[in-house]
């Protein structure tokens, strides 16, 4: 390839990219294949009409009821920051329930992340050799393989989680604190969620198409929005290891009855560099939770599963904000179309830390 082709190539790739991302924030949703493509596309618009993951068009397309009756040996293989990393956990519980033995391999990587191959290409030939050939010479013992991150090293389990967690719950504090004790009296923290200006995704999960910057990045940036809190703990005096899915419950109100909190956890080293771990986003609408007396909201979300060491001296952090953008969809706070909705309302955000709202993240520590 001469290199007027070759500069060529940069170029689309260059220009096509800013397109694709012009056109994100393309309103209403029904119209952006036309900004891309120039025409419009079938399935995106019937997408556009079933975006509940629940709703029934998406039942011939998953086979999550037969994952059970699989008989053929299962090796699972993903990464902490692959966007699939949840699903992937979820078939291995279910062979793992229905009395099957799955093999399950997860290291420090993103969905595109080229490192995995190799690990791939190695245990997937062990795994052959034992059940094409009978050769289980090099076949592991354990069938749980994990990248620990934070540790740095790879760790052999029975299970996943391995035996040995227990839930330790960190609580939302005063002064934007970190501890785990039982908050005190305090007021609320505020913050606005502009969907004119979302609160981008920063580093974590991403797709094809928004992959720069995916993993683990520092999160000195996003932090600093008007739009994101940080909750933060007091340097450890001891390590504390984090293996499993965490979770938040968060005690929150919105001026809004249709909006987002996204919730990230966070290491911060010595140096005040804050790396994220894991995180989740729970789109709220009317009843869904339902409210409070008093009108807040009590949130249970999920997390990203995840194996980190939190060394001594470092801090434990906890984001909350109400967008990851453009990871996840904006929530434009109207309630209207999801497909042909122009309007944009700004939301104001509660979150609330005292004895009768407690907020916390709730970590599943290897003890």
């Amino acid at each position: 390839m001469n290199s007027p082709s070759v500069l060529a190539t940069l170029l689309r790739l260059i220009t096509g990219d800013r397109k694709f991302r012009k056109a994100l924030h393309q309103l209403p949703l029904n119209r952006l294949d036309k900004v891309v493509v120039g025409h419009e596309v079938p399935y995106y618009q019937q997408w556009l009409q079933h975006h509940s993951p629940d709703d029934p068009y998406w039942t011939p397309a998953s086979f999550t009821d037969y994952v059970s009756e699989v008989t053929a040996p299962v090796h699972l293989l993903s990464g902490w920051y692959d966007f699939f990393l949840p699903f992937v956990i979820r078939d291995y519980h279910t062979l793992s329930t229905a009395g099957k033995q799955p093999y399950l391999t997860i290291g420090p990587w993103a969905h595109s992340s080229f490192a995995l191959n190799g690990v791939a290409i190695t245990e997937a030939l062990a795994f052959f050799d034992a059940h094409v050939k009978g050769d289980r010479k090099r076949l592991r013992d354990q069938p749980v393989r994990i990248w620990v991150n934070g540790a740095d090293e790879w760790r052999l389990y029975p299970d996943f989680p391995p035996p040995g967690t227990n839930l330790h719950h960190w609580y939302l504090q005063a002064g934007r604190h970190l501890a785990p004790v039982t908050p005190d009296d305090s007021s609320p923290d505020i913050y606005c969620y502009d969907p004119k200006d979302p609160t981008p995704a920063v580093g974590g999960p991403l797709g094809p198409g928004i992959r720069v910057g995916e993993g683990p990045v520092d999160n000195h940036s996003l932090e600093a929005r008007p739009d994101v809190l940080i909750y933060t703990s007091s340097p450890l005096e001891r390590k504390i290891e984090v293996i499993g899915t965490v979770s938040a419950d968060l005690v929150v109100h919105s001026s809004l009855e249709h909006t987002d909190f996204f919730v990230r956890l966070c290491d911060v080293d010595p140096s005040g560099k804050s790396t994220n771990v894991c995180d989740s986003l729970l789109r709220v609408a009317p009843g869904n939770p339902a409210p409070q007396k008093d009108g807040t909201l009590h949130l249970k979300i999920d997390l990203w599963p995840t194996a980190h060491l939190f060394g001594c001296g470092h801090s434990i952090r906890l984001q909350v904000s109400s967008g990851a953008f453009p990871r996840f969809a904006r929530n434009l706070g109207s309630g209207e179309s999801f497909a042909t909705t122009t309007t944009l309302e700004i939301a104001e955000q509660r979150v609330y830390h005292d004895p009768a709202h407690p907020s916390a993240v709730n970590l599943p520590v290897l003890t």
